[in-house]
């Protein structure tokens, strides 16, 4: 239109005109009605040249909104990570609470003085069975002492030191515990066999009372363990070809599994605690002897 030429000036003070005219007639309303023939025919060319930018939009719009599900779902993730976690501390906290339940249930039952302590670390071998405690000197711990669980007696103190103590259950095949038959009050010795769920009784002649079933309780001889403790059940009494039965014993102790014991005092003085000043000299540690 604007192409240089002869009618370049009167095709401008044509257009010039026309605008003019198409506005007064847009202030007067004129043309309504000619403008919607107008704008259905171009419709179609206003989509088509829109479209890209539409396509545009919705692309990043897709892509902002996986980018956001992603962080999302990995945030979610983390979240249900954590709370199984918290879960599964609960659970163990829950079982704890039950296992204390029971000593704290026992400690009233027995009627000596007690104290509960946690475990520290567990030697199981063969040739020896032995348990580390968290409770020692300090809390008036000592050589000989007894040790229960919240089912029956798990063994006595082998070793003390300010602060911790080593244990040896009776299944220690160094270890030998006198009980009796708590049915018939037969009395005998119940010996360690290296195997964390039996006992032997090797000292029962083959026609001695004794059955399979039987609860074999402390008989408070030897002045370690107060009478009347579930120390096992009797499992097998099979004669044998010498004067002597064969006769075998589970523990009642959950010996494996217990996480807490029960210290327990058999008189009812109350236990000495050590102070820090007091543990710095040598002599203030109680001896065998104080108990």
């Amino acid at each position: 239109m604007f192409s240089r030429g002869y009618s370049l000036n009167i095709r401008l003070l044509l257009c010039s005109a026309a605008a003019l005219v198409l506005l007064a007639a847009e202030q007067h309303g004129i043309l309504p009605g000619a403008r919607t023939p107008f704008a259905s025919a171009t419709y179609p060319l206003q989509q088509v040249v829109s479209s890209p930018v539409r396509f545009g939009q919705r692309v990043i719009e897709s892509i902002s909104t996986y980018a956001n599900l992603v962080a999302e779902n990995q945030k979610l993730k983390e979240e249900q990570l954590v709370l199984k976690t918290k879960l599964l501390k609960f659970a163990a906290l829950e079982q704890e609470n039950i296992r204390l339940r029971g000593l704290l249930d026992t400690s009233f039952k027995v009627g000596e003085q007690v104290s509960i302590a946690e475990l520290l670390s567990v030697n199981l071998v063969p040739y020896e069975h032995i348990v580390v405690v968290n409770k020692g000197a300090r809390f008036g711990v000592h050589v000989g002492q007894p040790v229960f669980d919240a089912n029956g007696v798990v063994g006595q103190v082998l070793r003390v030191t300010p602060f911790s103590a080593e244990v040896m259950l009776i299944t220690d095949p160094n270890h030998a515990i006198p009980v009796q038959v708590n049915r018939n009050g037969l009395r005998t010795l119940a010996l360690g066999t290296g195997q964390i769920d039996r006992l032997a009784l090797p000292y029962l002649s083959s026609n001695a009372d004794i059955q399979v079933g039987d609860l074999l309780v402390t008989s408070g001889l030897g002045g370690v363990f107060p009478h009347g403790y579930p120390v096992a059940t009797v499992t097998e009494v099979a004669p044998q070809k010498t004067a002597f039965a064969k006769i075998s014993a589970a523990p009642v102790a959950q010996l494996d599994r217990n996480r807490e014991l029960l210290l327990v005092w058999s008189d009812s003085r109350p236990v000495p605690r050590i102070s820090v000043d007091q543990e710095q000299r040598p002599n203030a540690l109680p001896t065998n002897g104080s108990r």
